[in-house]
């Protein structure tokens, strides 16, 4: 009860934008406070890192540390590489939990190692947080991050979204051999 009421605390001060202090606290259900690293290179502006993961934002590279502090609603406060910021799962809330969501972006070994043999062209590209033809499904993720799942349900789809900003997208199309065959933006 103690928890579900601090929830409730914080969520009311949050939505009423009282400037009350913030306390973060993990809603019933939540068990220890994961921590690890980041899955793939995320998105951010302003300590904020949307499930949109919006490609015009600057990137927190793959293998950051990272520990979730806290939880709100549909909300994880982290800190990544000793800086605080907050995880929004704002987009893909009705297709996975938020504890799911947070299952899926910290991981517990670092994926730099993964990163370092894989060809030059596909390490500058995941550096860079961009796509190219010929990328595996683990390298698109780890280069691009998990695309919205509001738009892709399912990895395993033969399309997947993912977007620039709120309001333009664009669409990766996979082959038969699971690599990525054409990248579309929209006109």
């Amino acid at each position: 009860m103690k928890h579900t009421l601090g929830f409730v605390a914080v969520a009311a001060c949050t939505m009423l934008g009282s400037g009350c202090a913030v306390t973060h606290v993990s809603p019933v259900g939540f068990g220890a406070l994961p921590s690890g690293y980041t899955c793939c290179n995320l998105r951010h502006v302003n300590g904020w890192i949307s499930d949109g993961n919006w490609s015009d934002f600057p990137i927190i590279p793959a293998g950051a540390p990272i520990k979730v502090t806290g939880y709100g609603s549909n909300r994880v406060y982290v800190e990544i590489d000793g800086k605080a910021f907050r995880i929004g799962h704002d987009y893909g809330r009705e297709r996975e939990s938020l504890e799911q969501y947070v299952a899926k972006l910290i991981v517990p070994e670092d994926p730099r190692a993964r990163v370092a043999a894989w060809p030059d062209a596909v390490r500058e590209a995941v550096r860079l947080g961009r796509l190219t033809p010929g990328m595996t499904r683990e390298q698109a993720i780890i280069a691009a991050g998990y695309p919205a799942s509001h738009r892709t349900p399912v990895l395993e789809a033969p399309v997947w979204t993912y977007w620039h900003d709120r309001l333009t997208s664009y669409r990766v199309t996979w082959d038969g051999t699971g690599r990525i065959q054409h990248i579309a933006t929209q006109p």
